[in-house]
Protein backbone atom coordinates (compact mmCIF):
# COMPACT_ATOMS: atom_id res chain seq x y z
CA UNK A 1 0.00 0.00 0.00
CA UNK A 2 1.75 3.23 -0.86
CA UNK A 3 2.15 5.39 2.08
CA UNK A 4 0.86 9.07 2.90
CA UNK A 5 1.78 12.26 0.58
CA UNK A 6 4.38 14.24 2.51
CA UNK A 7 1.98 17.29 2.92
CA UNK A 8 -0.69 14.81 4.99
CA UNK A 9 2.35 13.74 7.21
CA UNK A 10 3.30 17.22 7.66
CA UNK A 11 0.12 18.57 8.86
CA UNK A 12 -0.53 15.03 11.27
CA UNK A 13 2.98 15.87 12.57
CA UNK A 14 2.42 19.62 13.25
CA UNK A 15 -1.16 18.88 15.07
CA UNK A 16 0.72 15.97 16.85
CA UNK A 17 3.47 18.52 18.03
CA UNK A 18 0.80 20.83 19.36
CA UNK A 19 -0.74 18.40 21.38
CA UNK A 20 2.85 16.86 22.55
CA UNK A 21 3.89 20.43 23.72
CA UNK A 22 0.94 20.90 25.66
CA UNK A 23 1.31 17.89 27.55
CA UNK A 24 5.46 18.33 28.08
CA UNK A 25 3.85 21.87 29.65
CA UNK A 26 2.08 19.90 32.15
CA UNK A 27 4.57 17.66 32.86
CA UNK A 28 7.23 20.61 33.58
CA UNK A 29 4.65 21.87 35.89
CA UNK A 30 5.17 19.32 38.56
CA UNK A 31 7.69 20.41 41.65
CA UNK A 32 10.06 20.64 41.95
CA UNK A 33 9.85 22.47 39.36
CA UNK A 34 12.90 21.35 36.37
CA UNK A 35 15.20 24.03 35.01
CA UNK A 36 15.42 26.43 32.17
CA UNK A 37 18.38 26.01 29.31
CA UNK A 38 21.19 28.79 30.62
CA UNK A 39 21.48 29.78 26.76
CA UNK A 40 21.03 28.31 23.39
CA UNK A 41 23.53 28.15 20.38
CA UNK A 42 22.15 27.45 16.58
CA UNK A 43 24.51 25.45 14.41
CA UNK A 44 25.54 24.37 10.70
CA UNK A 45 25.03 21.19 9.42
CA UNK A 46 27.91 19.89 8.19
CA UNK A 47 27.35 16.36 7.73
CA UNK A 48 24.36 15.73 6.36
CA UNK A 49 24.10 16.92 2.70
CA UNK A 50 20.77 18.64 3.52
CA UNK A 51 22.08 22.06 4.81
CA UNK A 52 20.55 23.70 7.61
CA UNK A 53 20.79 24.78 11.11
CA UNK A 54 19.55 23.60 14.49
CA UNK A 55 19.62 24.19 18.11
CA UNK A 56 21.80 23.12 21.20
CA UNK A 57 19.95 24.23 24.49
CA UNK A 58 22.45 24.28 27.60
CA UNK A 59 21.88 23.44 30.95
CA UNK A 60 25.01 24.67 33.34
CA UNK A 61 25.98 23.84 37.01
CA UNK A 62 25.37 27.18 39.40
CA UNK A 63 29.04 28.22 39.25
CA UNK A 64 29.20 28.01 35.69
CA UNK A 65 29.53 31.55 34.77
CA UNK A 66 31.76 32.34 37.59
CA UNK A 67 34.35 30.13 36.54
CA UNK A 68 33.75 31.03 33.26
CA UNK A 69 34.94 34.61 34.21
CA UNK A 70 37.85 33.55 36.18
CA UNK A 71 38.61 30.96 33.27
CA UNK A 72 38.82 28.39 35.98
CA UNK A 73 37.61 24.57 35.63
CA UNK A 74 36.10 22.82 33.18
CA UNK A 75 32.95 20.87 33.03
CA UNK A 76 31.89 17.64 32.31
CA UNK A 77 29.72 17.15 29.26
CA UNK A 78 26.26 15.24 28.76
CA UNK A 79 24.91 15.30 25.40
CA UNK A 80 21.36 14.38 25.28
CA UNK A 81 18.94 13.85 22.23
CA UNK A 82 15.04 14.25 23.00
CA UNK A 83 12.51 11.41 22.25
CA UNK A 84 9.51 11.65 19.99
CA UNK A 85 9.69 8.90 17.52
CA UNK A 86 12.00 11.29 15.22
CA UNK A 87 8.87 13.48 14.29
CA UNK A 88 7.54 14.28 18.24
CA UNK A 89 9.32 16.15 20.60
CA UNK A 90 11.95 19.12 21.56
CA UNK A 91 15.27 20.35 23.42
CA UNK A 92 12.89 20.80 26.45
CA UNK A 93 11.30 17.81 26.95
CA UNK A 94 13.82 16.04 28.45
CA UNK A 95 14.59 19.13 31.52
CA UNK A 96 14.10 16.99 34.61
CA UNK A 97 17.11 14.91 33.09
CA UNK A 98 18.87 17.85 32.42
CA UNK A 99 18.60 18.90 36.05
CA UNK A 100 19.20 15.96 37.52
CA UNK A 101 22.51 15.61 35.73
CA UNK A 102 23.94 19.21 36.51
CA UNK A 103 22.68 18.66 40.29
CA UNK A 104 24.26 15.22 40.77
CA UNK A 105 26.97 15.21 38.53
CA UNK A 106 27.97 18.86 38.33
CA UNK A 107 27.97 18.08 34.14
CA UNK A 108 26.97 20.57 31.51
CA UNK A 109 23.63 19.46 29.64
CA UNK A 110 23.12 20.04 26.30
CA UNK A 111 19.73 19.16 24.40
CA UNK A 112 20.06 19.01 21.10
CA UNK A 113 17.17 20.14 19.27
CA UNK A 114 17.96 18.25 15.83
CA UNK A 115 15.86 18.73 12.71
CA UNK A 116 12.80 16.10 12.43
CA UNK A 117 10.96 13.92 9.97
CA UNK A 118 8.50 14.33 8.02
CA UNK A 119 10.66 17.57 6.55
CA UNK A 120 13.97 16.19 7.27
CA UNK A 121 13.71 12.21 7.40
CA UNK A 122 16.24 9.30 7.96
CA UNK A 123 19.48 10.24 8.80
CA UNK A 124 19.37 13.52 9.10
CA UNK A 125 18.47 13.49 12.82
CA UNK A 126 21.36 11.04 13.27
CA UNK A 127 23.80 13.50 10.79
CA UNK A 128 22.85 16.40 13.15
CA UNK A 129 23.65 14.57 16.54
CA UNK A 130 26.89 14.06 15.30
CA UNK A 131 27.15 17.51 14.00
CA UNK A 132 26.49 18.75 17.41
CA UNK A 133 29.42 16.37 18.99
CA UNK A 134 31.86 18.20 16.40
CA UNK A 135 30.74 21.48 17.61
CA UNK A 136 31.19 21.08 20.80
CA UNK A 137 34.42 19.64 20.12
CA UNK A 138 35.53 22.63 18.62
CA UNK A 139 34.10 25.09 20.75
CA UNK A 140 35.11 23.04 24.10
CA UNK A 141 37.14 25.63 25.10
CA UNK A 142 35.09 28.59 24.77
CA UNK A 143 32.06 26.67 26.63
CA UNK A 144 34.27 25.95 29.56
CA UNK A 145 33.60 21.54 28.57
CA UNK A 146 36.04 19.20 29.73
CA UNK A 147 37.29 17.04 26.22
CA UNK A 148 38.50 14.33 27.70
CA UNK A 149 35.20 13.74 29.73
CA UNK A 150 31.74 13.65 27.09
CA UNK A 151 28.55 11.06 27.27
CA UNK A 152 25.68 10.78 25.17
CA UNK A 153 22.27 9.86 26.74
CA UNK A 154 18.67 10.00 25.12
CA UNK A 155 14.92 9.02 25.29
CA UNK A 156 12.81 6.49 23.01
CA UNK A 157 14.10 7.61 19.36
CA UNK A 158 16.86 9.68 21.41
CA UNK A 159 18.01 6.61 23.12
CA UNK A 160 18.59 5.00 19.68
CA UNK A 161 20.40 8.41 18.58
CA UNK A 162 22.59 7.72 21.88
CA UNK A 163 24.22 4.43 20.09
CA UNK A 164 23.38 5.56 16.51
CA UNK A 165 24.87 9.16 16.40
CA UNK A 166 28.47 7.33 18.00
CA UNK A 167 28.28 5.13 14.88
CA UNK A 168 27.84 7.19 12.65
CA UNK A 169 30.66 9.47 13.71
CA UNK A 170 33.12 5.96 13.17
CA UNK A 171 32.93 7.45 9.44
CA UNK A 172 32.97 3.51 8.04
CA UNK A 173 30.41 3.79 5.94
CA UNK A 174 32.09 5.98 4.37
CA UNK A 175 35.30 4.07 4.09
CA UNK A 176 33.88 1.34 2.31
CA UNK A 177 31.78 0.90 -1.25
CA UNK A 178 27.95 -0.21 -2.11
CA UNK A 179 29.91 -3.86 -1.92
CA UNK A 180 31.34 -3.51 1.22
CA UNK A 181 35.16 -3.24 0.28
CA UNK A 182 37.32 -0.93 2.09
CA UNK A 183 38.35 2.45 0.23
CA UNK A 184 42.35 3.27 0.97
CA UNK A 185 42.67 6.91 2.79
CA UNK A 186 39.15 7.61 2.54
CA UNK A 187 39.81 9.18 6.08
CA UNK A 188 42.39 11.78 4.38
CA UNK A 189 40.39 14.45 3.43
CA UNK A 190 39.58 13.11 -0.62
CA UNK A 191 36.24 11.89 -0.63
CA UNK A 192 36.04 9.24 -3.53
CA UNK A 193 33.97 9.08 -6.37
CA UNK A 194 31.64 6.20 -6.73
CA UNK A 195 31.12 5.00 -9.89
CA UNK A 196 28.68 6.18 -12.04
CA UNK A 197 27.07 2.75 -12.82
CA UNK A 198 26.20 2.27 -9.52
CA UNK A 199 22.53 1.20 -9.07
CA UNK A 200 20.78 0.43 -5.76
CA UNK A 201 18.72 -2.94 -5.69
CA UNK A 202 16.42 -4.56 -3.47
CA UNK A 203 15.50 -7.62 -2.55
CA UNK A 204 12.37 -9.56 -4.18
CA UNK A 205 10.82 -9.90 -0.62
CA UNK A 206 9.43 -7.04 1.24
CA UNK A 207 9.69 -6.51 4.67
CA UNK A 208 6.91 -4.17 5.62
CA UNK A 209 7.43 -2.17 8.75
CA UNK A 210 3.49 -1.56 9.38
CA UNK A 211 0.40 -2.14 7.59
CA UNK A 212 0.48 0.92 5.66
CA UNK A 213 4.41 1.58 4.22
CA UNK A 214 6.14 -1.71 2.72
CA UNK A 215 8.95 -1.12 3.26
CA UNK A 216 12.57 -3.62 1.70
CA UNK A 217 15.66 -4.00 2.29
CA UNK A 218 18.29 -3.37 -0.16
CA UNK A 219 21.26 -5.36 -0.63
CA UNK A 220 23.74 -1.71 -0.49
CA UNK A 221 24.00 0.38 1.83
CA UNK A 222 21.60 3.77 1.81
CA UNK A 223 21.94 6.14 -0.94
CA UNK A 224 22.59 9.01 1.49
CA UNK A 225 26.40 7.23 1.70
CA UNK A 226 26.53 7.36 -1.84
CA UNK A 227 25.43 11.37 -1.87
CA UNK A 228 28.20 12.35 0.48
CA UNK A 229 30.73 10.65 -1.21
CA UNK A 230 29.72 11.93 -4.95
CA UNK A 231 29.48 15.62 -3.33
CA UNK A 232 31.98 15.72 -0.84
CA UNK A 233 30.31 18.06 0.72
CA UNK A 234 29.77 16.23 4.35
CA UNK A 235 32.64 17.31 7.28
CA UNK A 236 32.25 13.33 7.96
CA UNK A 237 34.68 12.97 5.36
CA UNK A 238 37.52 14.04 7.68
CA UNK A 239 36.34 12.56 11.04
CA UNK A 240 37.91 10.29 12.42
CA UNK A 241 36.84 7.65 15.87
CA UNK A 242 38.93 5.18 17.57
CA UNK A 243 38.64 3.10 20.76
CA UNK A 244 41.00 4.41 23.42
CA UNK A 245 40.93 2.17 26.35
CA UNK A 246 37.52 1.88 26.87
CA UNK A 247 36.10 5.30 25.67
CA UNK A 248 35.92 6.34 22.10
CA UNK A 249 37.69 9.10 20.73
CA UNK A 250 36.58 11.49 17.99
CA UNK A 251 38.53 13.85 16.15
CA UNK A 252 38.32 16.32 13.20
CA UNK A 253 41.03 18.66 12.18
CA UNK A 254 42.87 19.24 15.12
CA UNK A 255 40.17 19.22 17.94
CA UNK A 256 39.13 15.74 19.52
CA UNK A 257 36.50 14.99 22.46
CA UNK A 258 36.41 11.37 24.35
CA UNK A 259 33.19 9.92 24.65
CA UNK A 260 33.34 7.72 27.77
CA UNK A 261 29.50 6.15 27.97
CA UNK A 262 26.15 6.18 26.36
CA UNK A 263 23.10 6.07 29.02
CA UNK A 264 19.85 5.27 27.06
CA UNK A 265 16.60 5.47 27.75
CA UNK A 266 13.57 2.25 26.23
CA UNK A 267 15.71 2.79 22.87
CA UNK A 268 14.31 1.74 19.86
CA UNK A 269 17.21 -0.55 18.36
CA UNK A 270 15.67 -2.90 15.62
CA UNK A 271 13.63 -1.77 12.45
CA UNK A 272 14.08 -4.81 11.17
CA UNK A 273 11.15 -5.82 13.00
CA UNK A 274 7.80 -5.21 12.00
CA UNK A 275 5.57 -3.29 14.81
CA UNK A 276 3.54 -6.09 14.40
CA UNK A 277 6.29 -8.14 15.47
CA UNK A 278 6.96 -5.94 18.27
CA UNK A 279 3.63 -5.87 19.68
CA UNK A 280 3.90 -9.34 19.98
CA UNK A 281 6.18 -9.48 22.56
CA UNK A 282 4.15 -7.36 25.04
CA UNK A 283 2.39 -10.85 26.13
CA UNK A 284 1.10 -10.02 29.28
CA UNK A 285 -2.42 -7.88 29.37
CA UNK A 286 -0.91 -5.12 31.10
CA UNK A 287 1.98 -4.72 28.34
CA UNK A 288 -0.58 -5.17 25.15
CA UNK A 289 -2.71 -2.30 26.74
CA UNK A 290 -0.07 0.10 27.20
CA UNK A 291 1.32 0.58 23.85
CA UNK A 292 1.74 3.59 21.70
CA UNK A 293 -1.64 3.89 19.50
CA UNK A 294 -0.85 2.71 15.57
CA UNK A 295 -1.83 6.41 14.73
CA UNK A 296 1.44 7.64 16.10
CA UNK A 297 4.00 4.47 15.08
CA UNK A 298 2.46 4.65 11.63
CA UNK A 299 2.99 8.52 11.68
CA UNK A 300 6.77 7.82 12.86
CA UNK A 301 7.51 4.90 10.32
CA UNK A 302 5.98 6.85 7.56
CA UNK A 303 7.56 10.38 8.30
CA UNK A 304 11.15 9.22 8.73
CA UNK A 305 11.46 5.31 7.53
CA UNK A 306 11.94 7.48 3.55
CA UNK A 307 12.57 6.33 1.14
CA UNK A 308 10.59 3.28 1.59
CA UNK A 309 13.25 1.28 0.26
CA UNK A 310 15.81 2.16 3.09
CA UNK A 311 17.61 -0.70 4.71
CA UNK A 312 16.24 -1.60 7.87
CA UNK A 313 19.29 -2.95 8.93
CA UNK A 314 21.30 0.35 8.51
CA UNK A 315 23.80 0.47 11.06
CA UNK A 316 22.22 4.26 11.81
CA UNK A 317 18.85 3.24 11.82
CA UNK A 318 19.00 -0.52 13.82
CA UNK A 319 22.05 -0.78 16.15
CA UNK A 320 21.10 -3.65 17.68
CA UNK A 321 21.22 -5.52 14.22
CA UNK A 322 24.92 -3.25 13.55
CA UNK A 323 28.24 -5.51 12.44
CA UNK A 324 29.94 -6.18 15.37
CA UNK A 325 32.67 -4.76 14.13
CA UNK A 326 31.08 -1.59 14.47
CA UNK A 327 29.29 -2.10 17.64
CA UNK A 328 33.06 -3.19 19.11
CA UNK A 329 34.48 0.14 18.77
CA UNK A 330 31.32 2.23 21.11
CA UNK A 331 32.40 3.14 24.59
CA UNK A 332 32.52 0.09 26.99
CA UNK A 333 30.26 1.48 29.40
CA UNK A 334 26.73 1.62 28.52
CA UNK A 335 23.51 2.34 30.72
CA UNK A 336 20.73 0.84 29.55
CA UNK A 337 16.76 1.36 30.68
CA UNK A 338 13.80 -0.74 29.46
CA UNK A 339 10.52 -0.58 30.54
CA UNK A 340 8.48 -3.98 31.02
CA UNK A 341 5.54 -2.57 29.53
CA UNK A 342 6.66 -1.32 26.16
CA UNK A 343 7.05 -3.39 22.67
CA UNK A 344 10.25 -2.34 22.24
CA UNK A 345 12.05 -4.38 25.51
CA UNK A 346 12.68 -7.29 23.69
CA UNK A 347 14.93 -5.67 20.98
CA UNK A 348 16.48 -3.56 24.05
CA UNK A 349 17.21 -6.86 25.69
CA UNK A 350 18.82 -8.29 22.47
CA UNK A 351 21.41 -5.97 22.17
CA UNK A 352 22.21 -5.57 25.77
CA UNK A 353 23.27 -9.54 25.01
CA UNK A 354 25.25 -8.68 22.16
CA UNK A 355 26.98 -6.44 24.50
CA UNK A 356 27.92 -7.72 27.25
CA UNK A 357 28.29 -11.39 25.38
CA UNK A 358 31.80 -11.21 23.23
CA UNK A 359 31.67 -7.34 23.48
CA UNK A 360 32.24 -7.71 26.98
CA UNK A 361 31.04 -4.05 27.29
CA UNK A 362 30.26 -2.72 30.83
CA UNK A 363 26.30 -2.61 30.25
CA UNK A 364 23.76 -1.70 33.66
CA UNK A 365 20.59 -2.83 32.59
CA UNK A 366 17.82 -2.23 34.13
CA UNK A 367 13.98 -3.21 33.35
CA UNK A 368 11.81 -0.83 35.16
CA UNK A 369 8.40 -2.94 36.51
CA UNK A 370 5.22 -2.11 36.09
CA UNK A 371 5.82 0.79 33.66
CA UNK A 372 4.84 1.94 29.89
CA UNK A 373 7.19 3.79 27.08
CA UNK A 374 7.77 7.08 28.07
CA UNK A 375 6.99 6.72 31.38
CA UNK A 376 8.89 9.28 33.29
CA UNK A 377 7.04 11.67 30.53
CA UNK A 378 3.37 11.64 32.54
CA UNK A 379 1.40 15.13 31.60
CA UNK A 380 0.75 15.38 35.14
CA UNK A 381 1.34 19.00 36.65
CA UNK A 382 0.59 17.62 40.36
CA UNK A 383 3.52 15.25 40.94
CA UNK A 384 6.67 14.12 38.93
CA UNK A 385 6.52 10.68 37.44
CA UNK A 386 6.64 7.72 40.31
CA UNK A 387 10.17 6.79 39.89
CA UNK A 388 11.66 8.64 37.90
CA UNK A 389 13.76 11.10 39.69
CA UNK A 390 15.58 7.57 41.24
CA UNK A 391 15.73 6.28 38.04
CA UNK A 392 17.77 9.37 36.83
CA UNK A 393 19.89 9.20 40.19
CA UNK A 394 21.20 5.77 39.30
CA UNK A 395 22.24 7.06 35.42
CA UNK A 396 24.02 9.81 37.14
CA UNK A 397 26.43 7.45 39.43
CA UNK A 398 27.29 5.69 36.68
CA UNK A 399 27.88 9.37 34.86
CA UNK A 400 29.82 10.25 37.74
CA UNK A 401 31.97 6.46 37.76
CA UNK A 402 32.51 7.12 34.05
CA UNK A 403 33.82 10.71 34.25
CA UNK A 404 36.12 9.29 37.03
CA UNK A 405 34.52 11.29 39.91
CA UNK A 406 33.80 9.87 44.02
CA UNK A 407 31.42 10.88 46.40
CA UNK A 408 32.90 13.44 48.81
CA UNK A 409 31.58 13.05 52.69
CA UNK A 410 28.93 15.77 51.52
CA UNK A 411 27.68 13.88 49.08
CA UNK A 412 28.55 16.00 46.53
CA UNK A 413 30.55 14.88 43.59
CA UNK A 414 33.99 15.57 43.41
CA UNK A 415 36.62 14.91 40.71
CA UNK A 416 39.01 11.49 41.14
CA UNK A 417 41.41 10.50 38.97
CA UNK A 418 40.66 10.51 35.23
Amino acid sequence: MAGRPRWVLHLQAQFWRVLMGIGMMLHRLARPLPPSPSFSKYVDATVSPIKGKFRLQFYVPKDYSAQKRLKGKRYPCVINFHGGGFVLGTAHDDARWAGVVVEQVNAVVVSVDYRRAPEHPFPTAVEDGADAILYLAKHADELHLDASRFAVSGFSSGGNMAFTVPLCLQGELLDRTASGQIIPESHEGNVPQLPSTLHITTTANSTPNHSRVALTRQKSRLDRIAMLRQTGVSSLSVVSSYKEGSAVTVSNQGTSVKIRGIVSFYPSTDYTQTRAQRRQTCARSGARHQQLPAVFTELFDDSYLQPPSLDLAHPWLSPGVAPESMLRKLPDDVVLFCCEWDMLLAEGERLRDRLTGELKKRVHYHCVPGVPHGWDKAPNPLRESPGARQQYGVACRELRRMFGMEEGEDGASVEGDV
